[in-house]
């Protein structure tokens, strides 16, 4: 990981001119469907920026919910009349279609991406600018910090704000700033888009990494900056977490397959845990060897959730120790058998890098 050399703080915040014309001109994307329960304090904290209203536009891709969320949209909007805010339909109901469906109406010069389950700091468009404006990165991102609903919700925050939770995820608990491989959301100058094209619809997740890898290809640069900030509502039950990261590991095979050299060995983890699991147990009633394997793999495993779980129960409470441990179980196993399955489902796609290539904004 190479880190920022010198000072990044220059003297463009110092020196800003008054005038809201020398601001970049903002497009925000939101990729939602169904977000009623969110939408109005995630738009709203989007249309309280410290940003100038002129200067920004908000384009929400809406995969055509079924609640009330365009009506609580429309009553958001009227009351601030200084942003554009418009509704773009998104019939592919997916984050990957919506944004493109948002890039091709966008005006902006410079991209900002926001989930319909994130709130932003009021600095967070300026701060992205200012970003980009001073490193000469092509994306920035920041730390994601996560709010949680009830106590399992809580013990999935502070899971996912570790590097045993999700090693590869230091956008979620990095605290100085520095190159990464890969940021959540953050904004892009629009040339970027035009120079790499848009991004990959055939990934109903991981659009994001994909997208990032294939900038890192084109010999692009991210910067994860932790004075970027937001935050998030993560999942709040088992079943929804192990969906969420199922899916993460399903489709990090199509990524993997379309940029390989992007991968890192840590990535490799969870799916290896699975496997040895999966192995041991199936061969296990057959061969003494496999059943010792078996309580070797699940005990060294078990050992390791237990001490991290530990070491975290001991800043979040120990409340918390047993839904930790699950939490953790979860984030693991759940990616490990997504990515298995993916490795059956695109066994014979190897060759097969998608059409994004051919993408490129209207």
């Amino acid at each position: 990981m190479n880190y920022v050399d010198g000072p990044l703080i220059d003297s463009y915040h110092d020196e800003r001119q008054s005038s809201s014309s020398d601001y970049p001109f903002v497009s925000v994307i939101m990729p939602i469907r169904n977000e009623s329960r969110f939408i109005e304090a995630s738009l709203g904290a989007v249309l309280a920026q410290d940003y100038p209203g002129d200067r920004m536009e908000v384009l929400i891709a809406d995969g055509m919910s079924t609640d009330d969320t365009r009506d609580i949209i429309a009553r958001i909007a009227g009351s601030h009349p200084d942003v554009s805010v418009m509704i773009v339909d998104n019939p592919g109901r997916i984050a990957s279609t919506g944004l493109n469906a948002g890039l091709a109406q966008a005006r902006g010069d410079v991209i900002v991406r926001v989930d319909g389950h994130t709130f932003l700091e009021p600095d967070h468009v300026r701060q992205c600018i200012e970003a980009l404006q001073r490193s000469g990165a092509d994306h920035v991102g920041g730390r994601m910090e996560t709010v949680s609903e009830g106590p399992f919700g809580e013990a999935v925050s502070w899971a996912t704000g570790t590097g045993f939770g999700v090693g590869h995820g230091r956008f979620h608990y990095s605290d100085h700033e520095e190159w990464s491989d890969t940021v959540s959301m953050g904004a892009w100058p629009r040339q970027v888009f035009e120079r790499i094209g848009l991004f990959d619809e055939e990934q109903v997740r991981n659009q994001d990494d994909e997208f990032n890898y294939r900038l890192l290809e084109h010999g692009g640069k991210i910067l994860l900056c932790p004075s970027i900030k937001s935050k998030y509502y993560n999942r709040s039950t088992p079943r929804s977490l192990w969906r969420q990261y199922y899916q993460y590991g399903y489709w990090k095979i199509r990524v993997m397959q379309k940029h390989p050299l992007q991968m890192r060995p840590r990535q490799f983890a969870p799916p290896l845990l699975a496997a040895a699991l999966l192995a041991t147990f199936v061969l296990s009633p057959f061969f003494a060897w496999a059943a010792w394997g078996l309580a070797l793999v699940l005990g060294s495993y078990l050992v390791a959730n237990l001490i991290a779980s530990t070491l975290t129960a001991r800043q979040a409470g120990w409340r918390l120790m047993p839904r930790l441990s699950l939490a953790y179980g979860i984030l693991h196993l759940s990616y490990g058998f997504g990515f298995l399955v993916g490795l059956i489902r695109f066994w014979n796609r190897w060759h097969d890098r998608g059409e994004w290539a051919a993408l490129k904004p209207a």
